[in-house]
């Protein structure tokens, strides 16, 4: 099973448990931008605590590791909890959307788009680069602002003025500038 396959089948979880989500990180870029290798999933959701319990029970035991009380734990933290396919040890890294403006305004510009033929919800392209920025900013990562150019580069339909909104709001401008060559 291939990463994609592990991905389309979380998402028919999700949608039968009826939990929002929206695909984010490194698969998001890849796909917005240029490709580059990853070893999970980053997917944002949006739920209460009826929605853990009923994605929790669309995975079965036997084919994922959840645990269904970190789960609520990060709901209630506003964190994270992972999901592992117990067959091939991919993993996906499922991230509690946050309550701040960027977080929601992120959330509700998601896409739904064909991958390999199946729906799949997916942050914006300008949203991956923001939140790319935003990891450049805690991690100092040169990979966050590869992933970056790579959207910029290969997208020519870039909403660049809600993308420097975001930049002034976040106090993301160095990072960004280092992306456009000009820090």
């Amino acid at each position: 099973m291939s990463l994609t396959d592990f991905l389309h089948r979380l998402a028919a979880a999700m949608d039968r448990a009826a939990v929002p989500y929206m695909l984010a990180g490194s698969v998001a870029s890849s796909i917005h931008g240029q490709p580059r290798s990853t070893q999970d999933v980053d997917l944002v959701i949006h739920t209460d605590p009826a929605g853990i319990r009923r994605l929790v029970n669309e995975l079965p035991d036997e084919d994922y590791y959840v645990d269904v009380d970190v789960a609520l734990q990060a709901l209630r933290r506003s964190s994270q909890f992972n999901v592992i396919d117990m067959e091939t040890g991919w993993k996906a890294d499922l991230i509690i959307r946050k309550a701040r403006p960027f977080s929601q305004a992120e959330f509700d510009r998601r896409r739904r788009i064909q991958m390999d033929g199946e729906p799949i919800w997916i942050a914006s392209p300008e949203d991956v680069v923001i939140t790319k920025l935003e990891w450049a900013k805690r991690t100092e990562s040169e990979r966050q602002l590869r992933d970056v150019a790579g959207v910029l580069a290969e997208r020519n339909d870039i909403d660049t003025a809600y993308i420097e909104r975001w930049v002034a709001e976040l106090e993301l401008q160095h990072q960004w500038n280092a992306v456009q060559g000009e820090s």
